[in-house]
């Protein structure tokens, strides 16, 4: 598939990612509770068992308040003004379960919730809100053994600078010091960064509740920035991926292999991306195949048998989309590629779209599977 093809899915994957969940319900329940994602003590905003959002705030002298949803803040609840100057509003439907990027707009200024914290999207710190999930559990904070992130700071000669990445090594890292693990570089999609698996995606907590249950061979998963934010929504049809390469390739995955006990061959090394990164990930993988046995997309475009039949054959293809996106697409490249001899999986999240629901899902499925023998 030509990158201006993939670039388009992308485009429209996103945009459906920004509405309300279309359940109807006859009644709101009043059965609201704080977001999991707000500052300490903070009541507002406030999510309900139907999945509806409550907003709440102080702002005496302002003329409009409003809330904007999702991933580049389209869309919106207006907030209504009390005799106090308070500012309430409850979205006009249940949002999908998960998490949300927002931001109020105030007479036309836009500013973060003060009841929220901060995460990174749509190129800048945004709030946060969480819609609890009816599988939360395998990303929940647990009495278990946990892992580490570390954040490090490598050398680039490519960029002239240092650059930044974070790295989770599984619990029993520190104690097991002869075992050397598989590597899986694991990137975040456009307008974020490399705090968003750890912080958004609770990547690390999704490992460590694995491992514990003995569902996975642990494996280190490294995060980096994948520059895609140096170019503007509206032109991401002229992202290069050639800067981005000659970082993870010639920098990064050196400095990693030195630096940690890692397998450090194809067999043990894999790469996966979700939207954005996703696209840098299909592009990397069949740029330099020598590098990468395994590879995983989601919400992130398709491999065909055609992109696949002159490289060295991976050893696990995983494709992924939310069932509110494009499933069909991803179920039938598989179907393709599992036709053409190669070991595919696809997974859907039901009643998600292109968010971080459907990632955390996606990652879920794919740790157990992929290194396995």
């Amino acid at each position: 598939m030509k990158h201006n093809s993939l670039v388009l899915v992308f485009l429209l994957m996103l945009s459906s990612s920004l509405c309300l969940s279309q359940t109807e319900t006859s009644e709101i329940k009043e059965d609201f509770k704080p977001s999991s994602k707000n500052q300490p003590g903070k009541e507002y905003p406030q999510v309900n068992s139907q999945g509806y959002a409550r907003f709440r705030v102080e702002a005496p002298q302002a003329q409009s308040v409003n809330v904007s949803l999702g991933l580049g803040g389209r869309g919106g609840t207006d907030l209504t003004k009390d005799a106090e100057g308070v500012w309430t509003g409850t979205t006009a439907g249940p949002m999908d379960e998960g998490f949300h990027y927002y931001h109020l707009t105030i007479d036309g200024g836009v500013f973060n919730d003060p009841g929220s914290m901060n995460y990174y999207g749509s190129t800048r710190w945004e709030s946060g809100i969480e819609i609890p999930a009816h599988d939360q559990d395998f990303y929940a904070l647990k009495n278990v053994p946990h892992g580490h992130v570390q954040q490090i700071l490598f050398p680039s000669s490519s960029t002239n600078t240092s650059r930044r990445a974070f790295v989770y090594t599984p619990p029993g890292y520190n104690a097991e010091t002869s075992r050397h693990y598989p590597v899986l570089y694991l990137q975040h999609g456009w307008g974020e960064d490399e705090t968003a698996w750890s912080n958004q995606g609770h990547a690390n907590l999704i490992m460590d509740n694995l491992i514990a249950e003995g569902k996975v061979d642990p494996f280190i998963i490294v995060m980096t920035y994948g520059m895609t934010n140096e170019v503007k929504f509206g032109g991401l049809r002229d992202f290069k991926v050639d800067a981005f390469q000659t970082v993870l390739i010639e920098e990064l995955i050196p400095y990693v292999d030195a630096n940690y006990r890692t397998i450090s061959d194809r067999d043990h090394r894999a790469m996966a991306g979700l939207s954005m990164g996703g696209m840098e990930t299909h592009s990397i993988t069949l740029n330099r195949p020598e590098v990468f046995s395994r590879y995983a997309l989601m919400s992130g475009g398709i491999y065909t048998p055609e992109e696949l039949k002159e490289a060295p054959k991976p050893a696990l293809i995983f494709l992924s989309a939310g069932s509110k996106e494009n499933p069909d697409r991803v179920n039938s490249a598989v179907d393709a590629l599992k036709e053409a001899g190669f070991n595919a999986v696809s997974f859907v999240s039901e009643g998600t779209a292109h968010e971080f629901q459907t990632w955390r899902r996606s990652l879920y499925k794919l740790a157990p599977i992929l290194f396995s023998k």
